[in-house]
C-alpha cells in the first residue's frame, strides 16, 4: 500500500517537475541577419544600433580585410557574399558609387534595398537617388528610409534625437519589413507613399531651419523697426532739437531698449494664436472645423517664437548687467554735469518692484525654454508639460508686462518727442491685448462653454428648428 501511494504521488508530481525542463533546453530563436553596404560613419553607426537591437550584421566592402574598425560582433565580406547572405540590404553609399551595383543585380534579385543616401544640394539630379537605384536594379524592392537621421542620432537612439523615420517605396511588404526594423530600433516609421516621394524625402535634410523662418523673419523685422524708431527718437531728435550728440548710446543703451521690446512682443505672439483659436471655437461652436491656414502656420511655430523671444530676453539681461559698468567708466561725464537725485521712498518701491518683476519673469522664461527641449519634455507627462507651457507661460507674460509698466511708471503722457511715444509703449500694446483676451476666456461662463466644446460638444443646429446635436 505504501509503495502504491508513493508511486501515485510521484505520478502527480512528475508532470509539474518535468514542465520546467523544456524552458532550459529550448533553442533561442535565430537572430535575423541584415547587410550594410558602406563602412563610413553612418554605416558603422547604423550597424552598431542594429547589433544592440538584436540583429546580426554583415558589411559588404570592396576591401573586406582592410575596411577600418567595425562594431563589435559584425563581420565584413565582399559585396557579392554579403548580398547573398541577407534579404534586406542597407545602402550607406553615395549616388556617385552606384555603378558597381549593376554587376550585383543577380545577387540583389528580390532583395529589399534601403537607400539612405542624400545629396549635397537640391535638384542636383533629374531623378531621386532611390528612383535611380530602382532603375539600375529593377528586380529589387527599393525603399527610401533612414536618410533623415544622422550618425549621431543612430548612436544615441531616439531619446534625444528625432523619433521619426520617413519611408517610401512601391512594395508594401518591403516597406513593412523596413518599418519593423525602424520600430525595433526605437523609432516611429511614417509611410510617405510610393517611391515617387523619394525626392521629397531627400530634400528634407537640405532644408535650413524650415520651422524657424517665420519667427526669424518676424524677429529681424521687429528689431530693425524698433531700432530705427529709438534712434530717431533718442539720437536724431536730440541732435536736431537740442544740438546734443547722443550717438554713443546706440551700442549699449539703445540696444538694451530694443531687445526687451522685441522679446515681449514675440512672447505675446507665442501665446496669442491659442487665444484666437479659443474665440474661433466659441464662435463656431465646434472643435471639428479646421482653423484658417494662417492660424495653423502660426500655431506650428509657437515654440520657435518663444525660443527667439528667450534669446532676446537673455541679451537684455546681459546688457542690463553691463550698463552699470559703463556708467562707472563714464562717471566723469555725470560728475561734470552734476547729476544727482534726492532719495524718494516711492521711487525706491517702484525701482525694487520693477527689478523683482523682471527677475521673476526672466526666471519663468528660462523654465519655459528648458521644458521645451525634447530631452526634458519627453520626461514630463502631458499635464505637467501643459501646466508649465500654458499656465506658467501666461504668468510669464504678466510678469514681463508688469515689469514694463513699472518701467514707464508716470512717463506715459509726458515724454513724447516729435509726437512719437516712448518705444516701450509700443511693446505694451500686444501683451495688454493678450492678457485682456485671456481674462475673458477665463470667465466662468466662457470657460465652461469652451471646455465643453474642446471635450467634443457641438452647438445644436438651429436653422431647421432641430434640437439634435450635430455630433451624435
Amino acid at each position: 500500500m505504501s509503495a502504491d501511494k508513493l508511486s501515485s504521488v510521484s505520478k502527480e508530481v512528475k508532470p509539474e517537475s518535468m514542465s520546467l525542463y523544456p524552458l532550459g533546453t529550448a533553442a533561442a530563436p535565430e537572430q535575423e541577419l541584415l547587410c550594410i553596404f558602406g563602412t563610413g560613419d553612418l554605416g558603422r553607426s547604423l550597424g552598431q544600433r542594429l547589433l544592440h537591437s538584436g540583429y546580426r550584421v554583415v558589411y559588404g566592402s570592396r576591401r573586406p580585410h582592410s575596411c577600418g574598425p567595425l562594431p563589435q560582433g559584425a563581420q565584413a565580406m565582399s559585396h557579392e557574399a554579403a548580398a547573398q547572405s541577407a534579404s534586406l540590404v542597407f545602402l550607406c553609399i553615395h549616388r556617385e558609387h552606384y555603378d558597381f551595383l549593376e554587376t550585383l543585380a543577380p545577387q540583389l534579385q528580390g532583395k529589399v534595398l534601403v537607400d539612405v543616401s542624400n545629396n549635397l544640394k537640391k535638384n542636383l539630379y533629374p531623378e531621386a537617388n532611390a528612383e535611380c537605384l530602382q532603375r539600375l536594379i529593377p528586380g529589387a524592392y527599393v525603399v527610401k528610409a533612414f536618410n533623415t537621421l544622422s550618425a549621431w542620432a543612430l548612436q544615441n537612439g531616439p531619446s534625444d534625437a528625432n523619433r521619426q523615420v520617413y519611408l517610401c517605396g512601391n512594395g508594401a511588404e518591403a516597406k513593412q519589413a523596413v518599418a519593423e526594423v525602424a520600430t525595433k530600433l526605437g523609432f516611429a516609421a511614417l509611410d510617405r507613399g510610393s517611391l515617387s516621394a523619394a525626392k521629397e524625402l531627400e530634400d528634407f535634410p537640405l532644408q535650413l531651419f524650415p520651422e524657424w523662418r517665420m519667427p526669424l523673419y518676424v524677429a529681424v523685422g521687429l528689431t530693425a523697426f524698433i531700432f530705427v524708431y529709438v534712434v530717431i527718437r533718442d539720437v536724431v531728435y536730440a541732435y536736431v532739437e537740442q544740438g546734443e550728440d547722443n550717438s554713443f548710446r546706440i551700442m549699449v543703451s539703445l540696444a538694451n531698449k530694443v531687445f526687451p521690446i522685441v522679446s515681449l512682443i514675440m512672447l505675446s505672439l507665442c501665446y496669442l494664436p491659442g487665444v484666437i483659436a479659443g474665440f474661433i471655437q466659441l464662435y463656431r461652436g465646434t472643435k471639428y472645423r479646421r482653423f484658417p491656414d494662417w492660424l495653423d502656420r502660426w500655431m506650428l511655430c509657437r515654440k520657435q517664437l518663444g525660443l527667439v523671444a528667450l534669446g532676446f530676453a537673455f541679451l537684455h539681461m546681459v546688457y542690463t548687467l553691463i550698463i552699470p559698468i559703463r556708467y562707472v567708466t563714464g562717471a566723469p561725464y555725470y560728475f561734470k554735469n552734476n547729476r544727482t537725485s534726492v532719495f524718494d521712498t516711492t521711487t525706491a518701491w517702484r525701482s525694487d518692484s520693477y527689478y523683482s518683476m523682471g527677475i521673476l519673469g526672466f526666471g519663468l522664461f528660462l523654465l519655459l525654454g528648458i521644458t521645451s527641449l525634447p530631452s526634458v519634455s519627453n520626461a514630463l507627462s502631458w499635464r505637467e508639460f501643459s501646466f508649465i507651457q500654458s499656465k506658467l507661460g501666461y504668468l510669464t507674460v504678466f510678469f514681463c508686462t508688469f515689469h514694463t509698466y513699472l518701467y514707464g511708471w508716470d512717463k506715459f503722457l509726458r515724454t513724447y518727442k516729435w509726437y512719437m511715444p516712448p518705444a516701450y509703449m509700443l511693446s505694451l500694446v500686444l501683451p495688454s491685448v493678450l492678457i485682456v483676451l485671456k481674462l475673458l476666456l477665463l470667465l466662468p461662463c466662457v470657460d465652461r462653454s469652451l471646455t465643453r466644446i474642446r471635450q467634443g460638444w457641438e452647438r445644436t443646429d438651429t436653422q431647421d428648428g432641430s434640437e439634435k446635436p450635430l455630433l451624435t
